[in-house]
């Protein structure tokens, strides 16, 4: 069931996307060569429970997972595309780094992602970082009232594929509002003028993933939670809370 948020739920939403956007910020200030990606996420969790928020990844358990996540961010590096759990791994300089957070605050919960690299960015990585966030921006402006869900994922395939690389088959944004993951899921390929209608009040999180080898093929590592990139290239995440309103696309997740 997709349920569509009142203006006072948006902004409600809003103040939780704000914890995930200062979350991000501080894990990202933290990362540098030598640090743990465990302590990555120690910074994340302390904006969090300072905010009064909780972290709706923790011990979240879906039915693929095996057991438990154990983090408040995730933090996947290099091949990983998404899911890559906050160990003891030392980051080294030229490591391409996703941190995925989500923080719920007053029941209502928003969730972000973002890719960058520790230190300096080679040509190939910046421009698969700028490759997904444009993914993002171009499902971002298709995020119009009176539009169509298959509008958004249009728009974001295009761009992945335009640039050359992989969009992994099966995974993408999701609605969020009273829970992190809600109807109705939102492909990052697909039809324009298909699928659910877009109104004012519906919330989803966009959140393109490309692969740097142009293939789409994956594999779930040994911990059960990561998932890397089949062929071993580098992979990128990008995140926002999006709601869809009369005026035009609301980003929840910025600072």
């Amino acid at each position: 069931m997709v349920e569509i948020k009142t203006d006072a739920a948006m902004d409600a939403m809003r103040e939780a996307g704000r914890v995930v956007a200062r979350a991000l910020a501080a894990a990202r200030a933290a990362a540098a060569p030598g640090v743990r990606l465990r302590e990555l996420d120690e910074a994340a969790r302390d904006v969090i429970e300072s905010a009064g928020a909780t972290a709706p990844f923790l011990h979240y358990l879906p039915s693929f997972a095996p057991v438990p996540y154990p983090g408040v961010i995730c933090t996947s590096v290099n091949d990983a595309i998404v899911h890559g759990i906050p160990d003891d791994y030392r980051l080294r300089a030229g490591d391409l780094l996703g941190i995925d957070c989500g923080a719920t605050l007053d029941g209502w919960t928003g969730d972000a992602a973002e890719t960058f690299t520790v230190g300096a960015a080679g040509p190939e990585d910046a421009r698969l970082i700028a490759a997904t966030r444009g993914a993002l921006e171009a499902g971002i402006a298709a995020a119009v009232a009176g539009g169509r869900l298959g509008d958004i994922s249009h728009a974001i395939g295009r761009a992945g594929r335009a640039a050359g690389y992989g969009i992994p088959e099966g995974f993408g944004g999701h609605g969020i509002g009273r829970r992190m993951h809600e109807d109705p899921h939102v492909a990052n390929e697909g039809r324009p003028g298909r699928g659910f209608p877009l109104r004012h009040g519906l919330v989803l999180a966009l959140e393109p993933m490309l692969t740097a080898g142009g293939h789409d093929g994956y594999y779930c590592a040994a911990d059960g939670w990561t998932l890397r990139t089949q062929d071993g290239s580098r992979a990128a995440h990008f995140e926002h809370t999006v709601a869809i309103t009369d005026a035009g696309p609301r980003i929840l997740t910025m600072l």
